[in-house]
């Protein structure tokens, strides 16, 4: 028999985010220089408690499997913070699941509760990868596209318009990639009021809960009246905590719920790195000042991203509320779509971002720029933006 992939996979799309970095790679290698806002990742290296803590836990021979459901101290340790900063009450012993990168307990909770034929309704733009798991598994994402006019706002009219007698789940990003908004306490009442009404299950990914500016508050949907019994929360050290690399997260749910997503890991990684999880310890009950710290560098480069973007011909941008990325409006640029601009500046201006049609329906129209990289690189990215739009006339 010919080797032939599984048919569902025809249906799943390559990630355009891992696109547009070969792209970079493939023009640094030809000797080009490229700034590069295409990606999400912190600029910042781990805060040293929490290396030390790793490098020790090396040292002391700690490399052996943990159990699946991770280490008792780091279970306990997400307990509390989910508890303080939250208001989500998760057992340390049941409702917890310590994962191989929030990427990996995003895809378990899917597994967990969607069937070949099930409706996962999406709001866009959102994240490349929650459609194409959403398919990987034999699901049906339905986007629902978000208006950039109203300030990417989910409403009750979006979503009862797209609800099926098959939708079997929500998902919900805040803050949100690619478009910085998080939450507000009308739309988290709105979710609220439509998961209880159509018995829908929610899956809240709340990654970047650590980088949120002027004074704003988390909103966790576990929290929310009636959620606590029907929601999966997502979370992991990789943005709030510059630990991309270390590949750590976790999911928090209902019992029932979190037992079942524990079969997903047992049967598929089996537990997370041993002396990762020791430094995720570190991260969640040592200082967090490294944090805040690297917040604050993120909110003054999101003002010069944002003012230098508003000055720029046919482009505007409205500051985001979280997350480490500017949404920029290049409706005003000429282009026909948001590919063709992205295209044309990396070749035009070295610089690379990603065209917001990536992103789903609701995106096309805008471009994400990353602003986790340093305010020189930012300027430089402004200035060849501003020479290229120039030189177009």
């Amino acid at each position: 028999m010919r080797a032939r992939a599984a048919a569902r996979f025809h249906a799943v799309e390559e990630s355009a985010t891992y696109a547009v970095f070969d792209m970079v790679a493939r023009m640094r290698a030809q000797g080009l220089e490229v700034v590069d806002l295409g990606g999400g990742e912190p600029d910042f290296d781990t805060a040293g408690h929490v290396v030390d803590e790793a490098v020790d836990a090396l040292r002391d021979g700690f490399t052996h499997y943990t159990p699946s459901r991770g280490l008792p101290a780091l279970l306990r340790a997400v307990s509390a913070k989910l508890a303080g900063d939250n208001g989500i009450a998760a057992d340390a012993a049941t409702d917890i699941v310590v994962t191989p990168s929030a990427k990996h307990a995003l895809f378990a909770a899917l597994v967990t509760v969607l069937d070949p034929g099930d409706e996962l309704l999406v709001p866009t733009p959102s994240w490349v990868s929650y459609t194409e798991m959403a398919r990987l598994i034999g699901a049906r994402p339905v986007q629902v596209a978000l208006d950039g006019a109203d300030s990417f706002r989910i409403t009750a009219e979006l979503l009862e318009r797209h609800v099926s007698p098959r939708t079997k789940a929500l998902l919900v990003n805040s803050p949100n990639n690619p478009t910085g908004r998080s939450l507000t306490a009308e739309e988290a009442a709105v979710i609220a009021r439509f998961a209880q009404e159509h018995d829908v299950l929610l899956i809240s990914d709340e990654i970047y809960e650590k980088i949120l500016y002027d004074g704003r508050a988390h909103l966790s949907l576990a929290a929310q009246p009636g959620c606590a019994e029907r929601t999966i929360t997502v979370n992991g050290f990789s943005k709030g905590y510059a630990m991309t690399g270390w590949r750590l997260g976790y999911a928090a749910g209902p019992t029932d719920l979190m037992a079942q997503l524990l079969k997903v890991q047992q049967h598929t990684v089996g537990c997370t790195a041993s002396f990762v999880q020791r430094g995720g310890i570190a991260a969640l009950t040592g200082s967090q000042e490294p944090v805040e710290w690297m917040t604050a560098q993120y909110a003054a480069r999101r003002d010069l991203i944002v003012q230098g973007l508003n000055s720029l011909p046919g482009v505007s941008c409205s500051p985001p509320d979280g997350a480490f990325y500017a949404f920029a409006d290049i409706r005003g640029t000429g282009f026909a779509d948001s590919a063709s601009f992205a295209r044309w500046l990396l070749r035009e201006a070295g610089v690379a971002v990603m065209p917001g049609s990536a992103f789903g329906p609701g995106g096309e129209g805008f471009v994400r720029l990353s602003f986790a990289t340093s305010p020189k690189v930012l300027q430089a990215a402004l200035d060849g933006m501003a020479r290229a739009l120039a030189g177009r006339g």
